[in-house]
């Protein structure tokens, strides 16, 4: 391979052009301080050793507490702070905390998707990922237009799903207008369920690499939701390292400025992230918040999504199980604690890389508010593989650890106490963005959640759970129909009204 030519680009264009003709300087330098970036690495690394020096102090850890309660953005050194607690009193007490900010901003649900994966085509050639272009393991693949329909009808029709995650790699031939058509041949594709129904796809979030503001507005105008981009790593010399000159994904200010372009664009929502196991963890965490409250400060709302993933083994790399910063589990659970605690009012995913275990703490004990299941992430997986739980390493990403079906989360969390949410609702009644913070903020938002998961659980149990399931499930839903009846008594008959067409065979009814 010649220096200047990244496999897989098209003949005519090299890696120089294409990052030349992707990256765009004025969309970056808008939006960093002067002479410097909003990832400041010397405060961070200030504030994580004055934390360590003075670990476990009980009154300023649960003073930091209380202004979580409060849904108060923490600050860099309130935050590092937390992440040396030791003390498993404190650290008891952080949990608590975690899990009620939780029920107070978004109840008690859990929201539901399933990632679509479209593509391992890429241009990149980050060393840590099963799908970086020198990976020769790697069996190449784009999803047709009829194949992504054939993935939505299994997602929609036989697994139950109403919102998904789309994810599709850098490369020329996985463009914007590819990526706004897989969205359009999405929500255009409908099937019936038991009961005779109506199923779709009601949400596609997306997952892809950081576009110029012109290409986000064109997502925007066919109906995305969160738009995600996760930095992987912060630490500048790491990333630096992991992501070769020469290509885009190599471009640190570009990439960490795609939130900023995305808000400017209209997207409804974004969702940040790292990949744990990079670089030091407590760095990445701090990082993270660090982007938040720059989102906040420059566009008044910050994130609606941060998500967790962890490196788990992928093919063409031995990275994951190699690198010295690999985070333990104990380690990952703080990191989520603190991260609910640190940023109170946004949601929180954990995916499948994680162990059925693994999540199932994460949601007592962290405050996590989304989880994917039935998931498969083989380019074409949910049509082809016989069963769900099938992987192939050399075409996906990397490999999953949780393989539990959508129908068996569903019946672990109802034993929990906890109902699943299929709401999208908040999308189509325009509460997002601006409007969604201030609502999360002040616990309003739980209230319509409450109700819009109330309503699509129902949904789901009745085209899709077994009698097991309903069994465990239908109490769960009637308690918290009960709840809602008290808690918002005049509410309630259009809630009840609602609930009773649903049962009675009508769909997609929300508040």
């Amino acid at each position: 391979m010649q220096d200047d030519t990244i496999s897989g680009i098209r003949s005519f264009e090299s890696a120089g052009d294409y990052v030349r003709r992707m990256v765009q300087p004025e969309q970056i330098t808008k939006y960093l301080p002067p002479g410097g970036h909003f990832i400041d690495e010397a405060a961070i690394n200030s504030a994580l050793k004055t934390a360590a020096a003075h670990p476990n102090d009980v009154a300023q850890v649960r003073a930091i507490i209380a202004k979580s309660r409060a849904i108060e953005t923490l600050t860099l050194a309130e935050t590092a702070t937390l992440l040396y607690v030791t003390d498993p009193e404190l650290r008891a007490e952080m949990e608590e905390a975690a899990l009620a900010i939780k029920r107070a901003v978004y109840d008690n649900r859990i929201v539901t998707f399933a990632p679509l994966y479209t593509s391992n085509l890429c241009v990149n050639r980050c060393a840590y990922c099963g799908f970086k272009a020198d990976n020769t393991q790697q069996v190449r693949r784009k999803l047709s237009m009829a194949e992504i329909r054939n993935e939505a009808l299994v997602l929609a029709g036989r697994l139950g799903h109403k919102r998904l995650i789309a994810v599709y790699g850098e490369h020329p031939d996985t463009s914007t207008e590819y990526i706004a058509e897989t969205i359009q041949t999405v929500y255009a594709t409908q099937t019936k369920s038991r009961t005779g129904a109506t199923l779709g796809i009601r949400r596609v979030n997306v997952n892809a690499a950081p576009l110029p503001v012109e290409d986000l507005r064109v997502l925007k105008s066919v109906g995305i939701g969160t738009f995600q981009v996760f930095q992987e790593t912060y630490h500048r010399e790491t990333y630096q390292r992991l992501h070769p000159a020469g290509t885009v994904k190599g471009h640190y200010d570009w990439r960490t400025t795609c939130m900023h372009r995305s808000l400017e664009a209209g997207a409804d929502d974004v969702g940040l992230g790292v990949l744990f196991g990079l670089y030091d963890w407590r760095f990445e965490v701090l990082a993270v918040l660090a982007h938040s409250r720059d989102l906040e400060a420059q566009f008044g709302i910050g994130p609606h999504t941060i998500s967790f993933p962890r490196m788990e083994p992928a093919s063409g790399t031995d990275v994951p199980t190699s690198s010295p910063y690999r985070v333990s589990d104990d380690d990952f659970q703080k990191i989520m604690t603190v991260t609910r605690l640190a940023v109170p009012y946004t949601g929180m995913i954990v995916t499948c890389r994680e162990t059925a275990a693994v999540r199932d703490r994460a949601v007592l004990k962290a405050g996590v508010t989304q989880m994917d299941a039935s998931s498969n992430i083989a380019i074409g997986g949910y049509k082809e593989f016989a069963m769900e739980s099938q992987q192939e390493m050399h075409r996906q990403q990397f490999v999953l650890a949780d393989t539990r079906s959508l129908e068996e989360l569903i019946r672990d969390l109802g034993k929990m106490g906890i109902i699943t949410s299929f709401c999208t609702a908040g999308y189509r009644c325009g509460r997002t963005g601006g409007c969604i913070m201030d609502a999360l903020k002040t616990g309003k938002e739980g209230k319509f959640c409450k109700v819009n998961a109330v309503l699509t659980f129902r949904e789901w149990l009745d085209d899709f759970a077994s009698p097991e399931t309903r069994a465990i499930c239908d109490p769960v839903l009637e308690r918290e129909l009960k709840a809602i009846a008290s808690e918002l008594p005049l509410f309630y008959p259009a809630v009840k009204e609602s609930y009773d067409k649903i049962v009675a065979g009508e769909r997609d009814l929300f508040f």
